[in-house]
């Protein structure tokens, strides 16, 4: 009988049983049988309910995803060269987002898209499938804005534009980053976005992005590729 009750378990069809090949069952038989459906439900769940990011359990989510982090470099690797970002450590849900996207290796093969001469080159976009595939498989999220922590828009400053989509209270876009160019700073910008970080090695290569020609949408004619994001011990 027990063999009967497993081959159920698992989806089987069960053999006609003789009188001769039919044993008792125990109550440890049963306990052992229960035990197999229920991983064997475990697992169908776990593959059906992957992890996605929402509106609703992103804050939840980056609240607890920050505690411990230490201070973090994270470098950009580029087609045109490769610079560093140290990211600040009282910005906890833009430092977390970040993280959590270099981990998930979004970044890779996304684009410096927008390039402002002597202002700013804006990246983690790219028009291609696997962007959107991307961002689908992580979730549909933003992350409000932390403009009081002292930190201005000054030149090296990394920070995160808000979304497109109706936003009267700026909420940022957490897929996407810019670097301010401008010297000694972009400081307009200041109490509208949030610096998160600043280039704490490699601006030469920031400023070789920003000197690249770009069309009337301020996308460079040539596509410049962010080709890896890591972060380093």
């Amino acid at each position: 009988m027990i063999v009967l009750i497993l081959a159920l378990a698992c989806g089987e069809t069960p053999k006609e049983q003789t009188s001769e090949s039919i044993d008792i069952i125990t109550e440890d038989s049963l306990n052992e049988v229960t035990k197999i459906v229920q991983q064997k439900d475990t697992s169908v769940i776990e593959e059906k309910e992957p992890f996605v990011l929402t509106e609703e359990n992103a804050i939840d989510f980056f609240f607890d995803y920050q505690k411990g982090l230490p201070t973090t470099r994270i470098k950009i690797t580029t087609s045109l060269g490769s610079f560093v970002v140290e990211l600040y450590d009282n910005v906890p849900y833009h430092k977390a987002n970040f993280i959590y996207l270099t981990k998930k290796e979004y970044f890779n093969n996304t684009m410096f898209h927008r390039v402002v001469k002597d202002f700013i080159i804006q990246g983690g976009n790219a028009d291609n499938r696997k962007t959107a595939a991307k961002r689908r498989e992580i979730g549909r999220y933003l992350l409000p804005p932390d403009t009081r922590k002292g930190h201005k828009h000054h030149r090296g400053t990394i920070s995160m534009p808000s979304s497109e989509i109706d936003n009267p209270h700026m909420l940022a876009s957490p897929y996407e980053f810019f670097i301010v160019v401008t010297k000694p700073g972009s400081y307009h910008l200041d109490g509208n976005y949030t610096p998160f970080g600043r280039v704490v090695e490699g601006m030469d290569v920031v400023d070789l992005i920003n000197q690249q020609p770009v069309d009337d949408g301020d996308w460079p004619s040539k596509n410049i590729y962010i080709t890896k994001a890591e972060i380093l011990k």
